[in-house]
């Protein structure tokens, strides 16, 4: 699965910066909405960035996302490029992706990025990593799609959006 989510990553960085479970892409319960939203602030409390607080309008906004994409689009990533909340995306397959392993999975990104330079390394990216720290985003919203083939797809929303080329996240 590392070399299923190392791939997601990759492809992620190239969303502009948000997820649950729940095979029939609805808001998550409140064990995974805890579990979204203890994840990403535990990273935040390490970078010393306030907490998110859990969104239901972003949560419904994310699981209708990822219920069209696993209806009508084949479990692709969404076309988020130019859209109103940040947002992070995941593709797992083979086995089940908790709340917990997406987050982490975007965390990983940290090792990439440099603070003093505000840059990702060489031949890697940071971008979903950013997202997940940035100081000004303050709600947070996700929501998982089983597809066929064990295929989960993770869709997270953050409010105000972050990642924004040439600023730094916190």
């Amino acid at each position: 699965m590392g070399s299923v989510l190392a791939a997601a990553v990759l492809v992620l960085a190239i969303c502009h910066s948000t997820v649950q479970g729940v095979s029939a892409a609805s808001s998550p319960g409140p064990s995974a909405a805890r579990e979204f939203l203890g994840a990403h602030n535990q990273a935040r409390a390490a970078v010393g960035v306030g907490r998110l607080k859990w969104s239901a309008q972003l949560a419904n906004a994310t699981a209708h996302l990822a219920r069209h994409q696993r209806n009508k689009m084949g479990c692709q990533f969404a076309d988020v490029k130019d859209h109103r909340y940040g947002v992070n995306q995941l593709w797992g397959s083979g086995t089940s992706v908790t709340p917990r392993m997406a987050v982490d999975t975007w965390v990983k990104e940290k090792s990439y990025y440099d603070y003093a330079t505000n840059s990702c390394s060489q031949n890697h990216k940071c971008g979903v990593y950013k997202q997940v720290v940035w100081k000004n985003s303050s709600e947070l919203g996700c929501a998982q799609a089983t597809c066929k083939d064990q295929i989960t797809l993770t869709i997270c929303f953050y409010n105000p959006p972050g990642n924004y080329v040439g600023e730094r996240p916190y």
